[in-house]
């Protein structure tokens, strides 16, 4: 039942070239950053990652895009990454867009057992119709677009469907987690998390605060330990801002 790996080098290595990741944060809040540098040494490459987005420029992510380890990526914002620009643009990077409410409902449906399901966002855009440049060609046209996806009508309006994602790995950072994997978010650091931690076929969480089994409370816990296989005690994660708004 102790799921603790000493250090996050072990709970990664065995996440190969082209193994799908789902990876929580929202920008740069709740990211588990000493999960992605760890990845990051070990040099896979080829992943597949889902994420609300990819890092910025140098952090998150975007230590893996910059060193070209992702071939593709789901997400729902790709701002304030340069790197991203440049990759999707050159042809190097394959991407596909989801609305954000879309994504968070294909992570939660693949972790509860739902294969798909049908939702209004998207219909009549490119979404639904098909269509959207997942891979450009280098030279400012498309390479590879989506396909169309089945729509239906209920009670008189249209709904778009959509498949669950399911993942070789989850990689998720939590505030505090115990020995058997049950975790705790804090605040908005929870955003995406929880959904990619039952999204996974293996999760590996990165926890600020590693407590004994029992010291949780049972009514804060926010993923159960079923859903978490491997935990790294992390203490000392650097937590960037993405903007700072006032001055220091």
């Amino acid at each position: 039942m102790d799921k603790v790996v000493a250090a996050a080098a072990d709970a990664v290595a065995d996440i190969g070239d082209g193994a799908s990741l789902a990876v929580g944060g929202f920008g740069l809040c709740g990211i588990p950053s000493v999960l992605i540098d760890a990845l990051h040494e070990a040099g896979v490459s080829g992943l597949k990652t889902v994420s609300n987005n990819c890092g910025v420029d140098g952090w998150g992510l975007g230590v893996l895009l910059r060193a070209g380890k992702i071939a593709r990526t789901t997400g729902s914002y790709v701002g304030e990454n340069k790197e991203f620009e440049r990759q999707f643009l050159a042809g190097e990077l394959e991407v596909e867009l989801v609305p954000q409410g879309t994504l968070a409902e294909r992570l939660r449906a693949g972790g509860a057992g739902i294969p798909a399901f049908y939702t209004p966002a998207g219909v009549g855009t490119q979404i639904a119709d098909g269509g959207l440049p997942l891979r450009y060609d280098g030279k400012g046209g498309v390479a590879l677009a989506s396909e169309p996806k089945e729509t239906r009508a209920f009670d008189g309006v249209d709904y778009v469907l959509e498949r669950a994602i399911v993942t070789d790995f989850a990689l998720v950072h939590a505030w505090k987690g115990d020995r058997h994997g049950n975790l705790v978010y804090k605040e908005s650091a929870a955003n995406f998390n929880p959904l990619c931690a039952a999204a996974g076929k293996v999760t590996i969480a990165e926890v600020e605060e590693l407590v004994e089994p029992g010291e949780l409370d049972p009514a804060e816990i926010h993923t159960p330990g079923i859903f978490v296989q491997r935990v790294v005690h992390a203490p000392d994660v650097v937590k960037r801002i993405e903007k700072r708004t006032v001055s220091a």
